[in-house]
């Protein structure tokens, strides 16, 4: 080990996993840990480190990370938002449920703008449907306990990290026997995404910075494929500029001594086996099934849908909603920002056509899409 790299070593181990709050804001700490990234940068090369949660990205962004990035370290992001990864045809379901009598849509904020073919929830609620935004689907198990005239559906979208509440709400609606509550399932797990994405040809990925979030449920072993199967590293890390330069350091050293392995710089929030009560949560109520994704296609074994025992709440068997023909809006290249295959300010419709005010995609209507990041911050 030469002088640089005994450097680089001593600075990126200078985080402590159980930093206090005042370490993450600490200036120090984050110069030392640039340090280390400089010294392990490749020479003569560069590597393409995706971020694959949204969060990461919408920090990255916010804190300037990707201006400390020595040359030959480039950041890209990956299909990590999961509003922006819901398929077209997906979100018309939605519409089409919102369009029944009788029916109450609740959901996150971040859906309600989202565009489908040819209308989006909002523009339902404006045109009379009764669609209401919620924080937790326990909030809509609440209004249907609060209005048994009506069919409260859930519209249930997100990865790993939502689908543990979903579960025990259901769990709970069946305990309760409310048979006026439902959910309109459309979550997707996160290492099939990422075994699609590495298998791309037209792709070039050398490491993945690994979600925090997800990560807290399903833990270390489901990223074992990485290392193992594509021979690239992978580290899971937290949300704070301290942690998301600890994970680049990590990765840029593993790169630097040849080894491929899947490691953890947010030990605070991960334990390698998960959270065994939330996958136990998961595993009573959903099973896999192929999910349709926005940019990636259709990936076998990556959606979540409501097991047989627990059909009496699924919406999507309960109202089998007529869903007009898919329209993909023209121009847009959500997909191509989603695989990491262009940035945001690529797209031809980016600032020009497609804003936050007038949204063509869901990369720039969710507030963990790279579209959205892009045109607030760069």
């Amino acid at each position: 080990m030469n002088a640089n790299e005994k450097t680089a070593a001593k600075e990126s181990a200078a985080f402590d996993y159980h930093a206090t709050l005042q370490q993450f804001h600490d200036p120090e700490l984050a110069r030392k840990i640039v340090r280390a990234i400089k010294a392990w940068a490749p020479q003569g090369r560069t590597v393409t480190l995706m971020e694959v949660c949204g969060t990461h990205t919408v920090s990255i962004a916010r804190n300037g990370i990707k201006s400390l990035m020595p040359e030959g370290v480039r950041l890209s992001s990956g299909p990590g938002c999961p509003v922006c990864v819901t398929s077209n045809h997906d979100i018309d379901r939605m519409i089409a449920l919102a369009r029944i009598p009788r029916v109450t849509i609740t959901t996150f904020g971040d859906m309600m703008r989202v565009p489908g073919s040819t209308s989006s929830l909002n523009a339902e609620k404006a045109a009379g449907a009764d669609v209401r935004v919620v924080y937790s689907p326990l909030d809509a198990l609440a209004i249907a306990r609060e209005n048994p005239e009506r069919e409260v559906v859930f519209v249930g979208v997100g990865f790993e990290t939502t689908v543990p509440t979903v579960a025990k709400t259901i769990q709970r609606a069946a305990l309760e026997h409310l048979e006026n509550f439902s959910v309109a399932c459309s979550h997707k797990t996160m290492p099939r995404a990422l075994e699609a994405i590495l298998s791309d040809p037209e792709l070039s990925i050398d490491a993945l910075i690994l979600p925090g979030h997800v990560s807290t449920i399903i833990g270390m072993k489901p990223y074992e494929f990485i290392a193992e199967r594509f021979g690239i590293p992978g580290v899971i890390t937290g949300f704070e500029p301290v942690d998301i330069l600890q994970g680049i350091a990590m990765l840029l050293r593993q790169l630097h001594e040849g080894r491929a392995e899947i490691e953890i710089a947010y030990k605070r929030g991960v334990e390698p086996e998960g959270n065994q009560v939330a996958l136990a949560a998961i595993d009573d109520v959903f099973e896999p099934c192929d999910a349709m994704w926005r940019g990636l296609g259709e990936i076998s074994g990556s959606g979540l849908r409501i097991r047989d025992r627990y059909a009496a709440y699924d919406a999507l068997r309960r109202f089998e909603p007529p869903v007009e023909q898919t329209r993909e809006p023209k121009g847009c290249r959500c997909g191509d920002v989603l695989r990491g295959k262009i940035a945001p300010n690529e797209c031809a419709l980016f600032r020009e056509v497609c804003t936050p005010e007038h949204p063509i995609g869901p990369c720039m209507v969710s507030s963990e899409g790279a579209c959205a990041a892009y045109i607030r911050y760069y």
